[in-house]
């Protein structure tokens, strides 16, 4: 930070951490073992905890945890209320109601299986996870610094991207302030009877949040365009997309995977073409854009690696694979099985895995705020001394 206060750009680029962050989230996709999960989620709050800023919406990983232990708790309730499921090992049963016949398939109370609760905790694991993924990224790339770097095609839909994305770390940061505004003034209520006192103003700060947000992109003339002409250019972005499209279809349905890439890159350089037409129209600046630096290409690549990994392992075929290798590699323990109840185990390259999800620790630089409180005190040091001091003997008048 500057002296005048001002973010200094020297931080990981936000979308490097997105980039991170959804690889690390389509790794956890691909597999339900629950150490695998707990490990990675461990990863993912660990990289958080150690390099967020310190500003309020970089706080908002803990309300993703929160939900995430709700989504595991709602999943596992639904679960034993609308019938235990199928297996061998009954922990407990309860009370049957019976139920018409129009909602047939549908089973309320009854036997309650380990196999059936294990099976439902695996899967409301993965979910959690994923939802502790999209947290990190919240809490870890900047949505302003983000919007300054998308091409001037997809602006605007970049702008909706955004503002989706960073409502809850706003509503975080809003509730925060509200809270602290309500204790300084000395009110103490907590539990459901700060919950009425607390939602209108928060709500009249969102509202007040968008108004200003709207007025300050009509002051900068948001999605002015130069009049040049589009004759071509919506055309050349559907033909190019429809390509696309066809490519991808014939390379996941058919063996003709030649025709399949060759129309996969000629849609591409169509899209790559429309959009740089499209974006010639507006009239987009930038200030202080951030930088992509070459340890935002290593931050970036992790979360694809970690992907790649995962996901490969769970394409391997073990009776393809030679004995001593299928047991190193064990790609059925990416899925350890619930009927029979099996012990789940970790091997080599998921413990790789892990250590990909944890690689942004040592390639980017810890957060100091000493730093920050200090460069902010002398800042405000300078300023007094640049104040007349006061005469010790004022002057008779």
């Amino acid at each position: 930070m500057d002296a005048e206060g001002t973010p200094a750009l020297t931080g990981v680029h936000p979308w490097a951490w997105w980039c991170w962050a959804i690889g690390v989230g389509i790794a956890v996709s691909g597999t339900t073992n629950p150490l695998l999960l707990a490990l990675i989620a461990t990863a993912v709050i660990v990289v958080v905890m150690l390099r967020r800023s310190e500003a309020p919406w970089a706080r908002s990983v803990r309300a993703y945890l929160l939900l995430a232990l709700f989504v595991i708790g709602m999943r596992v309730f639904f679960r034993i209320v609308f019938g235990g499921g199928s297996g061998e090992i009954v922990l407990f049963t309860l009370p049957s109601v019976p139920l018409p016949d129009w909602a047939a398939g549908i089973q309320l109370g009854g036997p309650v299986t380990a196999e059936a609760l294990v099976g439902t905790l695996y899967e409301a694991l993965r979910l959690a996870v994923l939802l502790l993924c999209v947290g990190a990224a919240n809490a870890l790339a900047n949505p302003r610094q983000a919007l300054r770097s998308v091409p001037a095609a997809l602006y605007e839909a970049s702008v909706a991207v955004v503002i989706a994305l960073s409502v809850a770390p706003q509503l975080i940061e809003s509730l925060a302030r509200v809270r602290k505004a309500r204790r300084l003034r000395g009110d103490r209520a907590t539990g459901l009877r700060a919950v009425g006192r607390i939602a209108l103003p928060v709500l009249a700060d969102a509202i007040d949040r968008s108004l200003a947000l709207a007025a300050s992109m009509e002051s900068r003339g948001f999605a002015r365009t130069r009049g040049l002409p589009t004759h071509g250019t919506l055309p050349v972005m559907l033909v190019a997309s429809s390509t696309a499209t066809l490519g991808v279809f014939l390379l996941l349905s058919t063996d003709h995977w030649q025709l399949a890439c060759g129309l996969l890159a000629g849609g591409a350089v169509g899209v790559a073409i429309g959009l740089r037409a499209a974006g010639a129209r507006l009239r987009v600046t930038r200030y202080r854009p951030q930088p992509w630096r070459p340890a935002d290409t290593v931050v970036a690549a992790t979360g694809p690696l970690t992907a790649a990994l995962v996901l490969g392992l769970g394409w391997l075929d073990p009776d393809a694979l030679s004995p001593g290798l299928a047991e190193l590699l064990d790609p059925q323990a990416l899925f350890p099985s619930t009927d029979p109840l099996q012990w789940p185990a970790v091997t080599a390259p998921m413990l790789l895995a892990v250590a990909f999800a944890l690689a942004p620790l040592p390639l980017t630089a810890a957060r100091r705020s000493a730093t920050v409180a200090s460069t902010r005190n002398d800042t405000r040091v300078r300023l007094l001394r640049a104040q007349p001091t006061p005469s010790a003997h004022p002057e008779p008048t």
